[in-house]
């Protein structure tokens, strides 16, 4: 329960710093705009850290914030089930599909490729901290246009505070931290505020109250 209860608190602490977050500023979204597009498809990510849990931590908590955003989201598990189902057994082969095979597969308008750059619990002299990074891209799957391309982080060491106990208090603290982060994935909770921000350089999709018609 506690375990949940602390996924649950980052989450909303990372929806409270960006529910009323505008786009990007200064991003050309021309190609975004014109677009316009009502489904995406994301892809389990690639993994260049070393946790082999990485790629679908990441891709299991990245659903909520763009459905948030207003766009409808392929169910992660069944495009990865259906996927591996027809000989594509890892994102790297995934990633390699062509756009009109995805269009005919999931009628997507957009797909989501996201690569997670680091991923996991660091221990270092007197702390130890968690840190989840990724970029995405958004290619309308119909013209192969990239609409949108972003990178997101998260730690959570954000807004720590030294409770005390000198240099030995800082080195038990981080060692307990190293440990319950390698038992229950601290990554897994930090991934969510990361797809968070990641979703908040994208426009306002179609389910959105925010969504601009023309």
């Amino acid at each position: 329960m506690s375990k949940t209860l602390s996924r649950l608190s980052l989450l909303l602490a990372a929806l409270l710093l960006t529910a009323c977050a505008a786009p990007k500023p200064g991003y050309d979204y021309t190609a975004f705009r014109a677009s316009k597009p009502q489904s995406i498809l994301v892809l389990p990510p690639l993994n260049k850290s070393p946790d082999v849990l990485a790629s679908y931590s990441v891709m299991s908590t990245v659903t909520a914030p763009l459905a948030e955003k207003g766009y409808y989201v392929f169910p992660v598990a069944v495009v990865d089930q259906t996927f591996k189902e027809n000989g594509l057994p890892s994102p790297d082969d995934m990633h390699q599909t062509p756009l009109p095979k995805l269009r005919e597969i999931f009628g997507a308008d957009a797909v989501l490729y996201i690569t997670v750059e680091q991923y996991g619990t660091k221990f270092m002299v007197v702390d130890s901290t968690t840190v989840v990074s990724a970029t995405g891209k958004l290619v309308d799957v119909r013209t192969g246009t990239e609409l949108w391309s972003g990178r997101a982080s998260a730690s959570d060491a954000e807004n720590r505070q030294n409770s005390g106990g000198g240099l030995a208090g800082m080195l038990i603290t981080a060692i307990v931290r190293q440990v319950i982060g390698s038992v229950s994935d601290a990554g897994h909770a930090v991934s969510a505020v990361t797809n968070v921000r990641l979703a908040s350089g994208l426009l306002p999709g179609p389910r959105s109250p925010r969504y601009v018609k023309d």
